[in-house]
């Protein structure tokens, strides 16, 4: 955890401190007051990286650095500091320097904005994504494997491309190859989404305080067990077809993972608000999955305007279900945080 935080030349902050909550932390504030630049500077902190702008943005207009100070529990210092010209990022941790962070030394994190309210609705790509970042986190190797289907993948495009006929003996050992990895990811994506099911409905329920049933079902075209040999003989009576489209059309790179109401696409069904509810409970269902495979240790959870949409029974179900992480929430609404959250969250205003 992150007990304070000093941001120096960082985004809009001059020079800032502040204490934080291992708890709910609630950044509140009007629009352009800097509640996204705060969390943002927590994720750099811990991971050494913005899901939202390259390293120089993040220096103030006109300074040649920016430097982020942060003690944990125990009062070990991290430091990231960032510099103009020449670009460079340069971290501290324990008094020891590093280039740059790897698995062990990044604090685990989560993170809700606005933009992942389009995973369920948006493209299968997202929803591919975010089971297989997930699997990148907490399973050995499989970043490997899915790096080696994806340059598999294009190998295999690039000859359907070629003019003329492919001959078979120049497809056929990139289709074994293709089926092999594929069967991989499918069993991992699988396995994924059977224990988020597991978790899925009862966690909705609190956080919606409703009766709705929501699931989560991979849509894989073949079943796990034979997917290999079924997807290498698609590939081959595919063929044609593939060399006229140009790219290859089976395979877990075309898959969905389906969310469903009371068994309906969330697509066709779901509000604005039970959406956001269910990718919520998406993102805590990663957290558990994270800190699990970390051997217990808790990520934090950084939510960006997250009460839009919400209810006040939904904003006070999910911070109680939150109150055993360290998580900061950013929001506008300072009117219902002070009157509700006051007491029982860390309340940090910005002006």
């Amino acid at each position: 955890m992150i007990a304070d935080l000093r941001l120096q030349d960082f985004r809009l902050f001059k020079d800032d401190s502040f204490e934080l909550s291992p708890s709910v932390n609630i950044i509140v504030g009007p629009n352009a007051s800097g509640k996204t630049s705060l969390l943002e500077a927590v994720l750099v902190l811990a991971s050494g990286t913005s899901y939202r702008a390259a390293s120089g943005e993040l220096i103030r207009f006109g300074q040649p650095w920016t430097r982020l100070d942060g003690h944990n529990e125990s009062g070990a210092l991290r430091t990231v500091k960032i510099t103009r010209d020449p670009p460079a990022k340069q971290y501290e941790i324990n008094g020891k320097t590093y280039q740059r962070l790897n698995l062990a030394q990044s604090l685990p994190i989560v993170l809700f904005e606005p933009n992942h309210l389009q995973m369920l609705s948006g493209h299968p790509e997202r929803r591919r994504d975010y089971l297989d970042d997930l699997l990148e986190q907490t399973v050995i190797g499989y970043g490997a494997t899915r790096r080696q289907y994806k340059r598999t993948l294009a190998q295999r495009n690039n000859l359907l491309k070629q003019p003329g006929n492919v001959l078979h003996n120049q497809l056929f050992p990139w289709d074994v190859r293709l089926s092999q990895l594929a069967g991989q990811i499918v069993r991992a994506r699988s396995q994924l989404t059977e224990a988020i099911n597991a978790k899925l409905p009862t966690l909705y329920k609190q956080l919606s305080q409703a009766k709705t049933k929501v699931s989560a079902v991979y849509d894989s075209r073949w079943p796990v067990d034979t997917y290999e040999s079924r997807l290498l003989k698609q590939l081959e009576t595919s063929r044609s077809d593939d060399q006229l489209r140009g790219f290859t059309g089976s395979g877990p790179h075309r898959e969905d993972l389906l969310i469903t109401f009371d068994g309906r696409p969330v697509q066709l069904v779901a509000s604005r608000g039970e959406v956001r509810t269910a990718i919520l409970a998406l993102k805590i269902i990663e957290l558990n999955t994270i800190q699990d495979a970390r051997g217990g240790q808790s990520p934090l959870l950084l939510l960006d305007d997250v009460f839009s949409e919400l209810d006040g029974k939904r904003r006070h179900a999910l911070t109680d279900h939150l109150a055993a992480y360290q998580t900061f929430i950013t929001t506008t609404d300072a009117d219902i945080v002070l009157q509700h959250f006051a007491e029982k969250c860390n309340v940090i205003p910005l002006n």
